[in-house]
């Protein structure tokens, strides 16, 4: 059975007619009448009762009939799918991207995208990064902006930006006054972390090693909780820098900058290597970086 001979016996039924039908399907009339005798052989019915001045459906022949134009409806469908697959910007793309960025990052990233790919809206899911390791090894999603290192086999990762962190005090604290604080001296105080699991946490331990003495530490899963924490006066904290830019500016708490060497975390774009929309892949990248240009 083939797509032609289900369009013969269509264009049979549509014109009740062999001679009319091979014209509609510019064969000759012996070789669609051979090609639709084939497919009775092959199925067993017969479709067609046959007469010199018509030609009927038979009983089983209209239930082929109607099955046959779904399939070839079908068919026509599978063909504006991979029609649409060429472009590669068009459909959308499931993005990961790590708690500590997204807040930050895609209200930037994604106007840019609207812009330069209308047709490629994001399905976004926030999570930790094992959960996104996860995810993106698994098929659940394309693509994944996380921070180094990361390097799950079968993954590229394109680096993005890099991103120093700063202290933050209540505006009361007496280190607003100071112009930088050393890595060292955030153990002393009461410090507030992100909860085991946050890449963030990890990067703030290394950069004060300090702090893992310290068991007692607040913990949340949010660096907007942290924030305001922070301002409620229960103790300081570490942000990365788009958290501290303009546009989440709080009064009650002060940014400090770290003496150097400044810590920083690097942002990164990972990928399975297999992935087919490698355009997708760079639109994201290059727009991920331009709106990150500058910031450093």
């Amino acid at each position: 059975m083939t797509l032609n001979e289900l369009r013969y016996i269509v264009a049979v039924a549509h014109e009740k007619s062999f001679g009319r039908a091979a014209a509609k399907c510019f064969v000759s009339q012996p070789a669609l009448s051979v090609a639709v005798q084939k497919l009775e052989e092959e199925l067993g019915v017969v479709l067609f009762e046959r007469s010199k001045n018509e030609v009927v459906l038979t009983p089983v022949g209209e239930r082929v009939i109607e099955q046959a134009q779904k399939v070839l409806e079908e068919s026509i469908r599978i063909k504006e799918i991979a029609d649409t697959g060429k472009n590669q910007l068009h459909g959308p793309l499931k993005l990961g991207v790590i708690f500590t960025v997204a807040p930050y990052l895609l209200p930037d990233l994604i106007p840019a995208l609207i812009n330069v790919a209308p047709d490629m809206p994001l399905d976004l899911e926030e999570n930790l990064t094992e959960n996104l390791e996860e995810a993106l090894r698994g098929g659940r999603i394309d693509a994944a902006i996380i921070a180094l290192p990361f390097s799950p086999p079968g993954v590229t990762c394109e680096f993005l930006y890099e991103e120093p962190f700063q202290v933050v005090v209540p505006r009361d604290h007496e280190w607003v006054k100071r112009k930088n604080i050393a890595a060292s001296e955030i153990a002393a105080e009461k410090p507030i972390l992100l909860n085991v699991g946050h890449c963030f946490r990890d990067q703030v331990l290394e950069a004060c090693p300090e702090l893992n003495a310290n068991d007692r530490a607040p913990r949340t899963n949010s660096l907007e909780t942290v924030r305001n924490m922070v301002a409620s006066g229960l103790g300081i904290s570490v942000l990365p820098r788009d958290a501290l830019t303009l546009k989440y500016h709080s009064n009650l708490v002060v940014p400090v900058p770290f003496a150097e060497p400044v810590p920083f975390r690097r942002i990164a774009l990972a990928y399975r290597k297999s992935f087919p929309r490698d355009k997708a892949i760079a639109v994201i990248r290059d727009a991920a970086r331009a709106c990150r240009q500058g910031m450093h």
